[in-house]
């Protein structure tokens, strides 16, 4: 008999839940250890955008992903952040509950959302790489950062508060300068302006790139960064004009604490199930892959992607953006973007067949990503180029496929009548892919192809368009805006007020033409 090693061995199991009850990461991890009780306010409460890992310490799968994960939160250190939620521990299970954790490790990118504490939130799908976990966090980080064009950085600058300009040779947004951005979003405004914009470069004396310039306002001189282009040195320069936002927020006062507990309890119970049947599970199953894990239907919690708790009360329905403007023929496509006077347009190619199919859930990902930026930019009142579907009954449609050779399926075009180029949109249609297409091309970034010459008519040669307005403002200046909107480019008017003895005789003078247009109509056929 060997005592001393089966003594050992027994001491060994007995310690290692204990040891495991502590969590997968030390004091010393880059990755944010957070509770119940501090999850809120560094997560949901944040400006920034987090990914968040809710595991249990016996979980295998957990103990593999925890190099990679350290690894990516080291990388996206100032940049986002890297949590993890140990859903083991008895207060933190109502959280794990209340999140829809089913398995471990669950991996949730979270982003904040137009109302403050209400944050999006979504289930990391990728590879478990630290490499993949670093690009889809960056890809979700918002951008606060304004682009200039030269045309438009005197009135960016007129404009009240501290500001901060990276000149750049890159046509790019960098997740520091959108950090750094949501940083001090609200109290300093940045913008990134490119090296070609050379009246900008030549005015703040720019003589290499990268190059910051802080505009503390009230009246003081720019003042050029000289030092490190690092998050932490960054920040104390910038520091000088205005204070970056506290992260985490101030804690505010609790509200409703005796729902919030109920809530918590049946969060709690319902997830302990599914974790101890995970546990079970873990505990006989053939040694951990890197392949995320599964619960057992049976015992599963409901999965919500929203981090409350359901309740019986009716949902507030959600506010869905207007869909865009649809070009049902060739004329209106023509008049619209291909002739000769035309600026640029954005144009959806949308497929022939009506079923459920791969090609058909791209194009309404498609318009759902277009609405949601044209909705986005006509809400902030700036002004981008007008987005328009083209259904396959549109005979051009057909022509610009075969003439830019396009496939049968979605397409995104980009075109511009007057000075005959296109650009072709190749990525998947998602809105942030979409945007910074949009914005290289708002910026002259992309590489252009020319259109065919027959594809451009001269805009004499097409039949003057109807000009349909609908007055959704008493203010004449937005009403002026709206109405030049529908006007072939370089026309012009001026609005004049009439008395109620004149408007009378225009109506009236009105309805002698349209009878008689009546009926010379009648006598007009056979």
């Amino acid at each position: 008999m060997h005592p001393k090693p089966v003594l050992a061995a027994a001491a060994s199991l007995l310690l290692a839940p204990s040891a495991l009850a502590a969590g997968l990461y030390g004091k010393g991890s880059p990755v944010l250890q957070l509770g119940s009780k501090d999850f809120d306010a560094n997560i949901k409460a944040t400006n920034h955008t987090s990914i968040v890992e809710f595991y249990a310490p016996w979980c295998g799968h957990c103990q593999n992903l925890k190099p990679a994960f350290e690894k990516a939160a080291k990388s996206l250190s100032g940049l986002a952040k890297v949590a993890a939620v140990n859903c083991d521990e008895e207060a933190n299970k109502p959280l794990c509950g209340q999140m829809g954790v089913q398995g471990f490790p669950t991996l949730k990118i979270v982003r904040p959302g137009k109302k403050a504490g209400k944050p999006s939130i979504e289930d990391y799908q990728g590879a478990r790489s630290a490499k993949a976990i670093v690009d889809a966090v960056i890809d979700k980080v918002p951008n606060h950062v304004t682009r200039l064009k030269d045309s438009e950085v005197d009135s960016w600058v007129e404009k009240e508060g501290p500001k901060a300009i990276l000149f750049s040779d890159k046509g790019v947004v960098s997740a520091l300068l959108k950090a750094l951005a949501i940083d001090f979003l609200g109290g300093l405004d940045v913008a990134q302006i490119r090296n070609k914009e050379t009246t900008a470069v030549q005015k703040y004396g720019i003589d290499k790139f990268p190059t910051l310039v802080l505009l503390p306002g009230e009246g003081k001189e720019p003042i050029k960064y000289s030092g490190d282009m690092k998050k932490e040195p960054l920040v104390a320069f910038l520091s000088q004009a205005a204070s970056p936002n506290p992260d985490p927020a101030p804690k505010k006062a609790k509200s409703s604490a005796k729902k919030d507990k109920s809530q918590s309890s049946k969060a709690s119970s319902s997830f302990s199930k599914a974790s101890a049947s995970h546990a079970s599970s873990e505990g006989s199953a053939s040694p951990a892959s890197q392949t995320a894990e599964t619960l057992d239907e049976a015992s599963n919690p409901t999965a919500s992607p929203d981090p409350q708790v359901s309740s019986q009360k009716a949902q507030k329905p959600i506010s869905v953006p207007t869909p865009i403007p649809t070009l049902p023929d060739g004329l209106s496509l023509q008049q619209k973007c291909l002739n000769d006077k035309a600026s640029t347009c954005i144009l959806a190619l949308l497929p022939a067949s009506n079923t459920p199919t791969e090609s058909s859930t791209h194009a309404l990902a498609a318009l759902a990503a277009l609405a949601e930026i044209h909705h986005k930019h006509e809400s902030a009142k700036r002004n981008l180029f007008p987005f328009y579907q083209l259904p396959t009954t549109n005979s051009q449609a057909t022509a610009l496929r075969s003439l830019l050779s396009l496939s049968d399926g979605v397409e995104l075009v980009a075109l511009n009548g007057k000075r005959g180029w296109y650009r072709h949109f190749a990525g998947e249609p998602s809105a942030s892919a979409l945007e910074a297409w949009i914005d290289a091309i708002r910026m002259d970034d992309l590489a252009k192809g020319k259109l065919p010459d027959n594809l451009v008519v001269p805009r004499e040669a097409l039949p003057a368009e109807p000009v349909q307005f609908e007055a959704a403002t008493d203010d004449p200046e937005a009403m002026r805006a709206k109405l030049k909107e529908s006007l072939p480019e370089g026309v012009d008017f001026e609005f004049e007020e009439i008395d109620d003895e004149e408007y009378e005789r225009i109506m009236e003078a009105g309805k002698k033409k349209a009878g008689e247009e009546k009926v010379e109509s009648e006598h007009d056929e056979l």
